[in-house]
């Protein structure tokens, strides 16, 4: 780990280009296949890097890079096919379970879920009988799982990709959670729907993010709750896009809940206005 004062901003963004020339080359679906030591050491050291604190000169030296786009969009790339490459194989593994309630508990970000979902149940003003929708849910629904579980919760996951979504009812399933969560194939454009949810939540992953608000701002009715996540610290900040996100109008923030360890989102509750 870096200190603040120690930081070689030159040598940081060259670490960064020789990263994005490895993990540009293979496809997508090569990298949720992978059985690759290197790309997962890569994986590993992304995160280390993205745990940096920068201070203000360096996060402007990193952003000012001629060639920042180009490395922004190639190691995001990687980084949202390999987390989905772990998902999958971890909903797998619950899949094939004697005791999936117990796996589940021994994911290693198990504990984050705990405590996001209780940020988005207490953050909402959410009560038990409530309806939460997940916009990019995934094969391995997490949040809706915790939400559910935990609170009495119902819940409605949209995932625009069929196996993945077909992974999720398989997993739902497994953990009796049927009668609790529907997945629909579909995405931003899935909505509105017949029965108004008393809280939208959107993935990290869910894109492109201008786009999907643009919509939700036509469609939801005024008053709508929406929850979405994001990283204001250190290099996870340069590295995750969403976080130069702009809210379009038609919504109002009215809460923001900073990260404590061991979560790194920021949690940002907006209303429809």
């Amino acid at each position: 780990m870096y200190n603040i004062p120690e930081i070689d901003t030159a040598l940081l963004i060259d670490e960064l280009r020789q990263i994005s020339v490895i993990v540009s080359e293979p496809g997508d679906e090569e990298i949720l296949e992978s059985s690759s030591e290197e790309l997962h050491a890569i994986f590993i050291r992304l995160d280390e890097l993205a745990a940096l604190d920068l201070d203000e000169k360096s996060s402007d030296a990193i952003l000012k890079s001629p060639d920042f786009d180009h490395l922004l969009n190639t190691i995001s790339r990687f980084r949202f096919l390999y987390n989905l490459k772990l998902e999958i194989e971890q909903a797998k593994d619950l899949l094939e379970s004697s005791d999936p309630w117990k796996t589940l508990r021994n994911f290693t970000f198990y504990p984050n879920y705990i405590q996001l979902a209780r940020t988005e149940y207490t953050g909402s003003g959410l009560k038990p009988g409530d309806c939460t929708l997940f916009l990019g849910s995934g094969p391995l629904p997490l949040s809706l799982i915790v939400l559910c579980r935990e609170y009495g919760l119902f819940g409605i996951g949209i995932e625009q990709d069929g196996k993945r979504a077909a992974l999720s009812r398989q997993v739902i399933s497994c953990l009796g959670l049927s009668e609790n969560i529907k997945i629909i194939e579909g995405n931003h454009f899935s909505l509105p729907l017949k029965n108004n949810c008393d809280l939208y939540m959107v993935a990290a992953q869910a894109e492109p993010k201008k786009e999907v608000f643009k919509h939700l701002a036509k469609v939801l009715p005024k008053g709508s709750k929406v929850s979405y996540r994001l990283y204001e610290k250190g290099l996870r900040r340069i590295l995750d896009g969403s976080s130069f996100f702009d809210l379009p109008s038609g919504f109002e923030e009215y809460l923001r809940v900073q990260p404590e360890p061991p979560v790194n989102n920021t949690v940002v509750f907006i209303k429809r206005s």
